[in-house]
């Protein structure tokens, strides 16, 4: 698993024998090669990604040698994009060149569009000369939008607006959604993605289906903007959320679980029920994992250090919480506000609460459970309350 961080023969020879910039072992052979600068692989035919992508035939592979890109690319057939380190992908002022599925407009600096098989590894996407003056169009890293294929090795980074708009609901590092009918099937794994404003990794609406697995995600720490959320499955989105690092989701104004109008979440799951999230390693979030959903399975998670709320919230039925390892949560290891879910064989250190359950949730079921140095062990009924999660959409 991974650690969280506190992060043309004569071309053959030279551009594609040694490759010593690339450390992956699993990239397919080039036939298209972009230099910005033709001084990292001379014989490149293409000084621009976009122009690569136009010229190419679907199935190609497309390597993009070290240098400073400052475009958005749009891809609309079913290519591989490879990246030598060095590759920045930075756009200086971006446009909207999409609708979400609410019909907004997106400004994407690499999108994923109505294709099949786009596989994109090895990238650095620097989304701070982004140029927006305003709230809209909402910002996006990389998107892949009725699109399948893999997100890979990438380093998604700044991709939010100036200091002037704090609190927009914008700023998605890595989003995948379905719109119109579509379909999207995408595995996001091995990226890192730091200094976004809404979200780091999102999958929404129904037809999307994702695997998230052994990604670094990494929020601004307490901030009073935008209630960020580390990884997102959302509205229908189906999928799975496996072995990754979530750390420093926290909305500022949420100080207490009495005085909250809004929070954070290290995982967020909304309104999409059956997803399993196993395996993670979730710290410095407002609450590590939360569910707005039912039947999800959260199992063998590591969580610490919930500032001010919980380590794992549930406001659903039917969800299954076995053996997590829960510690200094803030307020509840486990917050219960629905009916039937099940709470078993987790180890709770240091908490208010170790399960605190809302009046009128039913059904409840918590065997083997451990409890240490946790001054509530089970507060069974609590008086009425609730939590507000900040999904992005």
């Amino acid at each position: 698993m991974k650690k969280f961080p506190l992060l043309l023969l004569a071309c053959l020879v030279v551009c594609f024998v040694t490759r010593p910039a690339l450390a992956q072992s699993t990239l397919k052979p080039a036939n298209i090669l972009v230099d910005g600068g033709t001084v990292q692989c001379p014989s490149a035919t293409f000084k621009t990604i976009q122009a690569a992508v136009d010229a190419a035939t679907a199935g190609d592979v497309i390597r993009v040698c070290a240098g400073t890109y400052p475009e958005q690319v749009v891809i609309n057939k079913a290519l591989t994009l490879e990246a030598d380190n060095g590759v920045i992908v930075i756009p200086h002022g971006v446009v909207a060149n999409t609708a979400g599925s609410s019909g907004n407009p997106i400004a994407a600096i690499i999108l994923a569009q109505n294709a099949e098989n786009v596989d994109l590894d090895g990238f650095i996407v620097d989304g701070s000369q982004n140029g927006l003056t305003g709230c809209g169009p909402f910002l996006i890293g990389i998107l892949f939008q009725n699109a399948t294929g893999t997100i890979e090795h990438n380093y998604v980074r700044r991709v939010r607006l100036g200091n002037s708009f704090p609190g927009c609901q914008s700023g998605n590092a890595i989003d995948v959604e379905s719109s119109g009918g579509g379909l999207s099937s995408v595995t996001i794994s091995d990226n890192s993605v730091d200094a976004y404003q809404k979200n780091g990794i999102t999958a929404n609406e129904a037809g999307t289906t994702v695997t998230v697995t052994e990604n670094a995600v990494s929020g601004l720490g307490p901030t009073t903007g935008a209630a960020q959320n580390g990884i997102q499955i959302g509205f229908g989105a189906q999928g799975q959320v496996t072995n990754n690092s979530v750390a420093d989701n926290v909305y500022s104004p949420c100080v207490s679980a009495a005085n909250c109008p809004s929070n954070a979440a290290g995982i967020l799951i909304f309104q999409s029920n059956g997803v399993q999230v196993e395996g993670n390693t979730l710290g410095a979030n407002q609450v590590g994992i939360f569910v707005a959903a039912n039947g999800v399975n959260l199992g063998g998670n590591t969580i610490f250090h919930s500032v001010a709320l919980d380590g794992i919230a549930l406001v659903g039925d039917d969800n299954t919480v076995s053996a997590n390892d829960i510690s200094s949560s803030d307020f509840a290891a486990v917050y219960i506000q629905g009916n039937n879910n099940t709470i078993s064989n987790n180890e709770f250190t240091g908490a208010s609460f170790g399960i605190f359950k809302i009046s009128g949730s039913t059904g409840t079921n918590r065997p083997g459970n451990s409890f240490h140095a946790t001054i509530v062990q089970v507060q069974d009924p609590a008086a009425t309350s609730s939590l507000t999660p900040s999904p992005s959409r």
